[in-house]
């Protein structure tokens, strides 16, 4: 019976630390992409989108395990089109649980994730709210994707999914950055 409790009390809790459905905003094309730090899976620390200046970056931001099939699609599609930019994978997790956690979770996506490719990977806790805050997070199960420019600005977002078409709209748009 403790145990049914304990284990009542932690998805509780864990459910507690989602947080809300947030809308995504109409256009953010031409904001600058908020200033986040986290660590990738080498654990460096990084900051976005300031350790990326100078540079065209493709960014996409995953709030659930669900997203992840859509972000290997947008990845696989943009090396595919030869998209010229930076590939970055950003997992954002909010919550006070899966801070508590982060290392275990960071390790699980280590095991998934050729360790040729740490380094593009970026997991974001503690300023998860600041993302979700400036993209929403009312389509979980899709990667809310942005290509920035070099000053770090947004030239193009979208989080409708995978789509082909789109991937060749952004390999225009970042071919002329």
């Amino acid at each position: 019976m403790k145990t049914k409790f304990s284990l009542l009390c932690l998805i509780t809790l864990f459910t507690l630390a989602c947080g809300t459905n947030v809308p995504t905003p109409a256009n953010v094309t031409g904001s600058l992409f908020p200033r986040v730090q986290g660590k990738n899976l080498t654990e460096e620390s990084v900051t976005l989108p300031d350790s990326y200046l100078g540079k065209t970056t493709l960014v996409l931001v995953g709030y659930t395990q669900k997203a992840q099939f859509d972000i290997d699609r947008w990845i696989l599609g943009a090396l595919q089109a030869d998209v010229k930019a930076e590939i970055v994978e950003v997992p954002t997790i909010a919550g006070m649980m899966p801070q508590m956690v982060q290392g275990f979770i960071d390790n699980g996506m280590r095991k998934g994730i050729p360790k040729d490719d740490w380094a593009s990977v970026v997991t974001i806790y503690e300023d998860a709210p600041k993302i979700i805050a400036a993209f929403g997070n009312e389509r979980p199960q899709s990667a809310y994707v942005a290509l920035l420019k070099k000053d770090g600005t947004i030239a193009w977002s979208s989080n409708q999914g995978y789509s082909a078409s789109q991937v060749l709209d952004l390999k225009k748009l970042a071919d002329s950055l």
